[in-house]
């Protein structure tokens, strides 16, 4: 699968042909500026959770493209006040077959706002099921028991976790959590892009190496094969 990673929490992957694009989180932050978020291609917007780190563009694209916005009830009813209606509501636990790949949400510790202030609903983690491979995107977590049962429901091709801590696991809690979900591809996202969660690259990545994982740590706007 290709994977373009766009910064902070936001990335694209490519599955079956289709476009799946994660919390969208573009036009605000400055170490994408070189990103024209009016090149973008999605078939399939999935939000996580409600925060601005991580919708903060999910209005425009989904208006220019046209995808469909998959979310918590919450977040979709508040899209379908601002002008989205091509949205899919699911929360914690549940699954849906988009025919190209599959969709299951699954536990994610953490908070949820939408920009405006308003509730919410529970942030979520996804696990994606297609043919071409399976991967977990954790979403903004702290390290949980409940990722235990990951590997009782898909074995992963890789995972996508948090490592800038403070907000979220840091790369000791997200190295547990590789081993809990028993996968060793790793992608780091929620890192560098503010103050509070500037990581030191080497030192972290070796921190994986030791443990006998691989930490990926994509240069924003670029594609790697994963």
């Amino acid at each position: 699968m290709n994977l373009t990673f766009y910064g902070h929490a936001c990335f694209s992957v490519e599955v079956n042909n289709k476009k799946l694009m994660f919390d969208p989180f573009i036009s605000p932050n400055e170490l994408a500026k070189h990103i024209n978020i009016a090149d973008i291609e999605a078939d399939y917007i999935l939000l996580t959770h409600g925060h601005s780190d991580h919708t903060a563009d999910c209005v425009t694209l989904a208006q220019a493209t046209g995808a469909k916005v998959i979310c918590n009830f919450e977040i979709h009813e508040w899209l379908n006040r601002n002008d989205v209606q091509n949205t899919h509501p699911m929360n914690t636990g549940g699954k849906w077959d988009f025919e190209d790949f599959e969709v299951k949400c699954v536990v994610a510790q953490h908070s949820s706002s939408l920009p405006d202030g308003s509730y919410g609903g529970n942030p979520m983690g996804f696990i994606i099921f297609s043919e071409e491979g399976n991967f977990y995107n954790s979403g903004d977590t702290a390290l949980t028991m409940d990722m235990q049962l990951i590997p009782k429901w898909a074995k992963l091709n890789f995972a996508v976790l948090p490592i800038g801590d403070n907000f979220t696991m840091g790369p000791a809690d997200a190295i547990e959590a590789a081993k809990m979900i028993n996968c060793t591809e790793i992608l780091g996202v929620h890192y560098d892009t503010f103050g509070y969660i500037v990581i030191d690259h080497n030192k972290t990545k070796k921190l994986f190496t030791d443990a006998g994982l691989t930490l990926h740590l994509v240069e924003i706007g670029k594609t790697i094969s994963i």
